[in-house]
C-alpha cells in the first residue's frame, strides 16, 4: 500500500510538473520572440540595469525597446501615440527625491531604470525615441512653460507637422496629444531641439536666441548619453 501512495505521489508530481511545463514553456517562447528583435547591445543594457534596479527595470528596458522596434516604419501618429502612451506608464517624482537635487535631467535609459520622473524626464525620453524612430529634429522642440493650473514650471514635447502649422503637444500631465491652441494651460517660455534654442514669443515659434548648448543640464545630459553609446 506504502509503495502504491508513494507511485501515486510521483504520478501526481510529474503531471503537475507537466502542466507547469504547458504553461511556462510556451511563455519562455514568448520571451524569447520579444527579445530576438533587441540587439545584443540593448539586452546587456537591460541586464545591467536590471542588476542595478532589479527584474522590473530590466522588463522596462526591454519594453522600450520593443516598442521602438514595433513602431518602427508606421505614420508618425501612431509614433507619437505609441511613444507618449509608453513612456507617461512611468511615475512622477521629483529631482529633489530621486536624485538628491533640485534639477536633474535624465537619460532614457535613467528615467527607466527607475521608472520615474519628472516633466524633463518624461519629455526627453519621448524626444529621444522619436528621434530614433526617424521624425525629424526640425519637427520636435522641447517646450519649457508655465503650467498656469499648477502655478508652476513644466516641460511638454512639440511635434510640428509643417514649419508654420500649430503643433501637438505630448506631455505627462494632459496624457491626450493635443494642438497647442487646445492648452490655453500652458503658457511657452522658452524651447529647444538638438541644434537651436529659442524664446518664446506671443505668436510664432519664437526667437532664436542661439544653440542649445547654452543649456547646461542639456549639454550634460548628452555627455552622459555619448558615455553610454561608447
Amino acid at each position: 500500500m506504502a509503495v502504491g501512495i508513494r507511485g501515486l505521489i510521483t504520478w501526481l508530481a510529474r503531471t503537475t510538473m507537466f502542466r507547469l511545463l504547458l504553461i511556462v514553456l510556451p511563455l519562455m517562447f514568448i520571451a524569447t520572440l520579444l527579445q530576438a528583435d533587441i540587439s545584443q547591445k540593448y539586452l546587456a543594457l537591460a541586464h545591467k540595469i536590471g542588476l542595478q534596479h532589479g527584474e522590473r527595470a530590466e522588463r522596462r528596458i526591454i519594453a522600450w525597446r520593443n516598442m521602438v522596434e514595433d513602431t518602427q516604419g508606421k505614420g508618425v501618429i501612431d509614433q507619437l501615440n505609441a511613444v507618449n502612451d509608453f513612456f507617461n506608464m512611468m511615475g512622477f517624482v521629483n529631482d529633489i527625491d530621486l536624485w538628491g537635487k533640485n534639477d536633474y535631467w535624465a537619460t532614457p535609459v535613467e528615467f527607466l531604470g527607475k521608472g520615474a520622473g519628472d516633466c524633463e524626464d518624461f519629455t526627453i525620453a519621448k524626444y529621444f525615441a522619436l528621434r530614433e524612430l526617424g521624425v525629424p529634429d526640425d519637427k520636435l522642440r522641447l517646450v519649457y512653460v508655465k503650467a498656469i493650473t499648477l502655478n508652476q514650471h513644466h516641460m511638454v514635447l512639440a511635434y510640428y507637422h509643417k514649419p508654420t502649422s500649430v503643433p501637438v503637444i505630448l506631455d505627462n500631465l494632459n496624457k491626450t496629444i493635443l494642438p497647442a491652441i487646445k492648452r490655453p494651460d500652458l503658457l511657452p517660455i522658452y524651447s529647444f531641439n538638438a541644434e537651436n534654442l529659442w524664446l518664446s514669443k506671443e505668436k510664432g515659434r519664437g526667437e532664436l536666441v542661439g544653440g542649445s548648448s547654452r543649456l547646461s543640464l542639456w549639454t550634460d545630459l548628452n555627455n552622459r548619453l555619448s558615455d553610454l553609446e561608447s
